[in-house]
């Protein structure tokens, strides 16, 4: 129950937080924004079916040039300006885009907005895990899939609209160049409210800037109890310090079991399909839908879908925990996407073929599709966070380089296509899905209500690996 000493400034902590989030709308803005343009935009210039799936995957290379880049940025300059940095980057490659005038151009600029999104994929998650308090970091860490999934449903409207309101020639020559130009709205949004969100308590801390920490988790609590906290962030830095004599990373006995998870969690993330749902899904729609725009329409619902499950998602992950939804999100979506496949093997007609994947986008939205980016900000030791974090999201990417590459090769096939019908993607992705539910279950522990400075002891026993416990950092107080 909380009490005077405990007592949280969440409206403070919900506005700096939603800010640290539009990184995730950069990220769902683009995953969505090039399926409503993919398709007119490859018959501009008149792609293969391999440099289709190019176009759409490039941006997963820059993305992991942003991953590898993003720890050595955010360490140095602070998350805050890192995030900044972040906004300016999106946005000249957004302008790149929307004027190429060859595809030369456009991967150019595309990968651009890679390395913008790698930077945001590590930087805006690590920023809402360090400043929130430990009993709120779910649904305030969720706000990053909040804004990835309501970006994704605001482009695909956008798309739709756009679509109907050009005659299909005009969309070849000009219509997608309007649909990527609509994204220079949430980066001009980002740039600007960027500039009044505090730096990461933590990071000050690291950095040796106390009073600036104590000055922004007074503002959270109360001095009380940012001194307590303040107090809890130092013992852990200096115990880690002690034991590996730098706040350098290296590969041991104790980070080596938190990579295994964090990297784990972050491929499974990809590897249950949601990206081709995000990259194609009108090209996958096509399948089992007569034209393009009722396709694109559907492809809109679906992420309405997902962006209910991510609401429904905020108000379960602090209550029920992330492992729990995780395990339940794994076989949901091996269910769901096995039902979809059947649906798409035996030509179920309209909405019969794709109801499995409605409900697999609600599952998706209240388990993986947020809770991954809550373990992974809070999974990790404070010096070496920004460092396993960029690692485990350059093996999300290179996950997702692969899916989105060989997508659209498997959706073309025709053998594929005359043996499973369309359907053989879907019937991938459930197999992947059954698999992670066996990783979660074996390695991951409950994090839920859990101080930072605490979770690496629990992922470290199950692995019975043994570390030494920072008794500060037990109290009984209420912790960030």
């Amino acid at each position: 129950m909380e009490t005077r000493q405990t007592r949280y400034n969440m409206k403070y902590v919900m506005l700096c937080c939603t800010v640290a989030a539009f990184g995730g709308l950069l990220l769902g803005y683009d995953s969505s924004i090039i399926s409503g343009a993919i398709e007119p935009l490859s018959e501009h210039f008149q792609l293969s079916p391999a440099e289709t799936g190019w176009a759409v995957s490039n941006i997963l290379l820059g993305s992991l040039v942003g991953c590898f880049l993003a720890p050595k940025l955010s360490d140095k300059l602070g998350r805050k300006k890192s995030l900044a940095i972040t906004a300016l980057v999106f946005t000249l490659s957004v302008a790149g885009t929307a004027v190429a005038h060859n595809f030369t151009v456009f991967v150019i600029a595309r990968m651009l907005g890679g390395l913008a999104i790698g930077l945001a994929s590590v930087i805006s998650p690590i920023y809402l895990a360090e400043l929130s308090p430990s009993k709120f970091r779910g649904r305030t860490t969720a706000l990053y899939s909040v804004c990835c999934v309501g970006g994704q449903s605001v482009v695909l409207l956008t798309n739709y609209y756009i679509h109907q309101s050009m005659m299909p020639e005009a969309m070849v020559d000009i219509g997608w160049r309007y649909i990527l130009a609509t994204a220079l709205v949430p980066c001009a949004l980002f740039i600007l409210f960027v500039i009044f969100i505090p730096e990461s308590p933590r990071w000050n801390v690291l950095k040796g800037r106390d009073k600036s920490a104590l000055d922004t988790l007074t503002k959270i609590s109360n001095g009380q109890h940012a001194q307590t906290v303040f107090n809890e962030i130092k013992s852990s830095l200096s115990q880690n310090a002690a034991q590996t004599h730098t706040a350098r990373f290296r590969l041991n006995k104790t980070t080596v079991p938190l990579l295994i998870v964090g990297i784990g969690l972050a491929v499974g993330n990809q590897i249950s399909g949601i990206n081709v749902i995000q990259y194609f899904g009108p090209s996958l729609l096509k399948n089992v839908f007569p034209d393009s725009g009722s396709a694109l329409l559907q492809t809109f619902w679906l992420s309405v879908c997902q962006f209910v499950g991510v609401l429904i998602g905020m108000s379960l992950i602090d209550k029920v925990g992330r492992r729990k939804l995780l395990l339940m999100g794994a076989i949901a979506s091996c269910v769901f996407l096995t039902y979809s496949f059947v649906a798409f093997y035996y030509h179920l007609p309209g909405m019969l073929a794709v109801i499995g994947l409605f409900a697999y986008m609600i599952f998706f939205g209240i388990t993986w599709g947020q809770i991954v980016w809550t373990v992974l900000g809070e999974l990790f030791p404070t010096e070496i966070r920004a460092v396993c974090v960029g690692i485990s999201i350059c093996m999300m990417s290179v996950a997702n380089f692969i899916i989105s590459t060989t997508f659209p090769i498997m959706n073309s096939n025709p053998w594929l296509l005359e043996i499973f019908h369309g359907g053989f993607p879907l019937l991938l992705f459930a197999v992947f899905s059954l698999g992670m539910y066996f990783f979660t279950f074996r390695y991951l522990p409950e994090t839920a209500g859990v101080s930072l400075e605490k979770i690496q002891h629990l992922v470290l026993e199950k692995f019975h690996v043994n570390a030494p416990v920072d008794k500060a950092s037990v109290s009984k107080a209420e912790n960030m």
